[in-house]
C-alpha cells in the first residue's frame, strides 16, 4: 500500500491512545506520525515520546516531534517539524544531525524558497480547508500547491482540515503527503481504525 497520509497526534494522550495509535499504523498507508503536544511538560513529553517511538519502529513509520528539537533528540525520534516562530531550522538540522527536517510555510513563496535555502528535507503548506485542530490557521490555496510542483523538488505535506472528501484534490495539485488529525482522533461517526482506512 502506498504510504501518503501524514498523521499528527490530538492534542492530549489518554490511556487508550497508544493501543488505537498501534491498530491505526497497521493498516499501512501511514508514512510519517508527529507527536504534538503544545501544552506537556518538557519531561512528560519526552516520556510519551520514547513510548510512542517503540510503536512507529513497529510499523516502520517516521517518528516526527512538532516544533521542538530537544524532544526530538532525546527521544531518538526521526525529525522534527518546525513551524515559523519554533526557531532556526538550521540550529536545528544542526543539533539533530541527519535528521529530517520540516519546515511550516503556511501560503508563502518567500518562506519556501528560505526553507530550501535552509535545508529542509520537506515543506508543509496550509490550512487549506477549516481545521478544527486550529480553527485560526492562516489560509493556503491550491496556487501555491501548483507552483511548488513546478519549482520545488522537496516533497509536500498539506494540512489544514482535510478530510476524504477533499484529499484526492490536493495530491493532484501537488502534494506528496496530506497530514490528518481531527478527522481520525475527533470523528463524531468513525473511530480512528476506521477512520485511517477512507485514505486509499
Amino acid at each position: 500500500m502506498k504510504k501518503f497520509v501524514y498523521l499528527i497526534s490530538p492534542n492530549k494522550i489518554n490511556k487508550n491512545f497508544h493501543n488505537e495509535l498501534d491498530k491505526v499504523l497497521s493498516y499501512g498507508n501511514v508514512k510519517f506520525f508527529q507527536l504534538r503536544l503544545k501544552k506537556s511538560k518538557l519531561k512528560n513529553f519526552i516520556k510519551i515520546a520514547k513510548e510512542i517511538r517503540k510503536i512507529t519502529l513497529k510499523h516502520n513509520v517516521k517518528f516526527m516531534i512538532n516544533d521542538d528539537y530537544t524532544v526530538a533528540s532525546k527521544s531518538k525520534a526521526d525529525g522534527c517539524n518546525m513551524g515559523q516562530l519554533d526557531g532556526s531550522v538550521k540550529i536545528a538540522k544542526k543539533k539533530l544531525k541527519n535528521k529530517i527536517i520540516g519546515v511550516t510555510c503556511h501560503n508563502s513563496k518567500y518562506l519556501a524558497k528560505k526553507a530550501i535555502k535552509d535545508k529542509a528535507n520537506y515543506l508543509a503548506f496550509g490550512s487549506f480547508y477549516k481545521s478544527k485542530l486550529k480553527p485560526n490557521a492562516k489560509k493556503a490555496n491550491l496556487g501555491i500547491l501548483r507552483w511548488s510542483k513546478k519549482n520545488i523538488k522537496k516533497p509536500i505535506v498539506v494540512i489544514g482540515g482535510i478530510n476524504n472528501l477533499n484529499y484526492k484534490r490536493l495530491i493532484k495539485s501537488g502534494a506528496k503527503y496530506i497530514a490528518l488529525s481531527s478527522f481520525i482522533w475527533d470523528n463524531p461517526k468513525l473511530n480512528p481504525e476506521l477512520a485511517i482506512r477512507k485514505f486509499k
